[in-house]
């Protein structure tokens, strides 16, 4: 949205400035004529130019949790907005936080809304549930429960986002060590025995012959297939940046096993906890749907989600146009339903994303205990076929003799 810096006069006659958000220059007039009498000047502020390499910067979500539980207590204790930016800015340890927070105050110095601010400063950096809930605080003038929200909201994410990423790893370390295992063997052990076959002049069973056939190939090619398998890497990612990849490899997700219902309770808890927090914000229902229906991270789920504003725009109730979303878990439309029927769709959500959590937590546990004992049979299993098939042609020598 673009913004306007402006002076106008107060009705005692004294002169003001400031900058407002509006979607064109009447509509900033109109804003800045509910408080000031006259609009002297109006400007609209000239974007600044970014770097180019943001969008390549990556979140640390921990501090980032950390930043808004310092926003909230310093702003609660009732320091100015500026004074606030600029403590919390010397307080933080990540750098691309601490540079943005210094932009930032130099910005609300200005006259910048905090809202502003964030989304120039951190455009395509910043999560945009962030952006809006502190725009709908300072609307509301209750930017400590905005800062509260978030940071219980992130502090919840960053904990989820380690607990996934430390039961993983022993599960990535098998996989690992089974591809090395097999490597070798292919690489070197199956080479050895390939060249005593040959010079004792034997006739090598089937499974011995594609096991050397396989070990061969790989000792030629083993460059080449590296190459085409990081090509095709490299290309499904760049068709999965792309709006239509992400929906098909989303819905493709869905289908697996497990992790398909991992996903649709992930991104039910996505979107209960962040519709809760835009409408405990007070932000209106379209715009609470819009940007929870984007912080959605599975894309097939998300482009449903967007694809009934529509209808609640029209005057449809929430809950009855989600019974078109027809991969949503059933119990999430209906506990919405229910809430918007009682009046309590916050707290509603709120639950239904402590419930989704724990499902989560659950499914994953479960998932992770299933995956650790069938990586070791998957590695034994090939492992025992390599070397049954290298000592066939043995037992057939000791049986001749």
């Amino acid at each position: 949205m673009p913004a306007y810096h402006y002076e106008a006069l107060h009705a005692n006659g004294d002169v003001a400035e400031g900058v407002v958000e509006a979607t064109s220059r009447d509509d900033a007039v109109a804003q800045i004529r509910k408080s000031y009498e006259i609009v002297l000047s109006l400007d609209e502020v000239k974007q600044s130019v970014k770097d180019p390499f943001q969008k390549f910067r990556r979140l640390n979500w921990k501090s980032f949790a950390l930043m808004c539980k310092q926003f909230s207590i310093i702003i609660k204790a009732g320091m100015p907005l500026v004074q606030a930016v600029d403590l919390v800015a010397s307080q933080v340890s990540d750098k691309v936080l601490k540079k943005m927070l210094m932009k930032v105050s130099e910005d609300i110095a200005n006259g910048w809304s905090l809202a502003y601010s964030f989304s120039q400063e951190g455009m395509g950096f910043l999560p945009l549930t962030f952006i809006e809930t502190i725009r709908a605080g300072e609307e509301s003038g209750d930017l400590v429960k905005s800062f509260e929200r978030m940071s219980t909201y992130y502090d919840r994410m960053t904990k989820t986002r380690a607990k996934a990423a430390s039961a993983m790893v022993y599960p990535a370390f098998l996989m690992v060590v089974a591809a090395m295992v097999i490597m070798v063997i292919m690489t070197y052990a199956v080479p050895t025995f390939s060249a005593t076959f040959a010079s004792m002049g034997l006739e090598l069973p089937l499974p011995t012959r594609i096991v050397i056939a396989v070990s061969n190939f790989f000792n030629k090619y083993l460059w080449i297939v590296v190459c085409i398998i990081t090509l095709l890497g490299f290309l499904l990612r760049l068709y999965g940046n792309t709006a239509k990849g992400r929906v098909k490899f989303s819905r493709a997700k869905l289908a697996i096993p497990i992790i398909g219902k991992i996903t649709v309770m992930t991104s039910a808890s996505q979107f209960a906890h962040t519709m809760s927090a835009m409408l405990s914000a007070g932000m209106p229902i379209l715009n609470a749907l819009d940007i929870a229906s984007r912080s959605v991270s599975n894309a097939h789920l998300s482009h449903q989600l967007q694809d009934i504003i529509p209808s609640v725009e029209s005057g449809k109730s929430l809950g009855s146009c989600m019974r078109y979303c027809k991969d949503l878990p059933p119990m999430l439309v209906h506990m919405t339903t229910m809430g918007e029927t009682t009046g309590t769709m916050e707290y509603t959500l709120e639950v239904q994303g402590e419930y989704y959590d724990n499902e989560v937590d659950t499914l994953s546990a479960r998932a992770l205990s299933l995956l650790e004992p069938i990586i070791i049979c998957i590695m034994a299993v090939i492992v025992v076929c390599i070397l049954a098939s290298i000592y066939l042609p043995l037992f057939s020598l000791y049986g001749a003799m």
